[in-house]
């Protein structure tokens, strides 16, 4: 229908151009120029030349203000020098104290064996919330869902939050055991729930997703560098300060979603949410690196103990690299940091 009317639409378009250029009689040199409505000419007073130059003025002083998002980027622009500048001195071996990418050599086995399946679980974890995410978002059950989440928002956010941290309560509390096992079980509800609250990121487009994915792999990819090569307690005294942070992007996140972003204090709460928060996550992913080779190398190997659990050790990682994930994706849907 909107097809048929649009060609119908362009036809008579067409016969009326010609008819007109067919009967159209030769402009005499003394007609009148008109200028048309849509036509942007120049001021002809001097009030309209003055009032010109004040928006100008005014524009660009406004482009030049550094506010809230500006000292975010200019935050997150420091984190990536100082991760360079870590991934370059701990890299080349400068530091005296040795990491744990020295103590390798002198690993027993299972030391190695936990540390591999914590990373296969990692991984496992991160292609199952994409398909999750990917299966949500194609689904018509899903589209259903989004609109449910857009009229009830407080509700279905609430709702998405308690199964999250449900799902992982459960998860973390049934005992490991090699295998597939209720563990295991509960551990792919809790990703398929995890690509439920992501899955919204596919109405921005793939390409977008794909990108901002690359770029979450190379932040983890650096970090996580970083803290092999670092010295082993170097980012374990962290837990202090990570805490703190934590409920302050938490509180902003919660207190951005009801200012508006027009506001000073909402703006300001967004910019915290957005670029503190990458910079919160990144500095989590340090310490929770360390922190899984640390409990794999003093996690008792004897009979009668608890074994070492990689999905639970695996699961602090999942959480940093998805919210590192979704910050990137914000960023690269409002132009890389550049509001136009």
């Amino acid at each position: 229908m909107l097809a048929a009317r649009l060609s119908a639409m362009g036809t008579t378009c067409a016969r009326g151009f010609m008819r007109s250029s067919l009967i159209s009689t030769p402009k005499s040199p003394f007609m009148p120029i008109v200028r048309g409505y849509r036509e942007g000419g120049r001021g002809f007073t001097r009030r309209s030349r003055v009032q010109m130059q004040s928006a100008q003025v005014t524009e660009s002083a406004v482009k030049g203000k550094i506010g809230p998002m500006e000292v975010g980027q200019i935050a997150v622009a420091g984190g990536a020098v100082l991760g360079m500048g870590a991934l370059c001195y701990y890299g080349l071996g400068m530091s005296n104290e040795p990491g744990a990418i020295d103590r390798v050599v002198v690993w027993p086995q299972f030391v190695r064996d936990r540390i591999r399946d914590t990373y296969l679980y990692l991984g496992a974890s991160c292609a199952a919330t994409a398909a999750s995410a990917i299966a949500v978002f194609k689904s018509p059950m899903g589209h259903r869902f989004f609109a449910l989440c857009s009229r009830h928002p407080i509700a279905s956010t609430i709702g998405i939050i308690v199964a999250l941290m449900g799902t992982g309560q459960a998860m973390m509390a049934i005992p490991y055991s090699p295998g597939i096992g209720s563990k295991q079980m509960m551990w792919l509800l809790n990703c398929g729930i995890l690509g439920l609250a992501i899955a919204p990121v596919g109405a921005l487009g793939g390409a977008l997703a794909i990108r901002a994915a690359w770029y979450t792999a190379g932040i983890v990819g650096g970090l996580s560098t970083v803290a092999v090569c670092a010295p082993s307690d170097k980012f374990l005294n962290w837990a202090g300060p990570l805490g703190i942070g934590l409920g302050g992007v938490f509180v902003a996140s919660i207190g951005s979603a009801f200012l508006p972003p027009t506001s000073a204090l909402g703006l300001s709460l967004y910019s915290i949410s957005l670029y503190g928060g990458l910079l919160l996550f990144s500095a989590f992913l340090l310490y929770d690196t360390q922190k899984v080779i640390r409990k794999a190398e003093t996690h008792p190997n004897m009979w009668g103990v608890m074994p070492y659990d990689p999905i639970n050790m695996s699961h602090h990682i999942v959480l940093d690299v998805v919210n590192i994930f979704v910050r990137m994706v914000q960023i690269l849907a409002m132009g890389g940091g550049r509001r136009k």
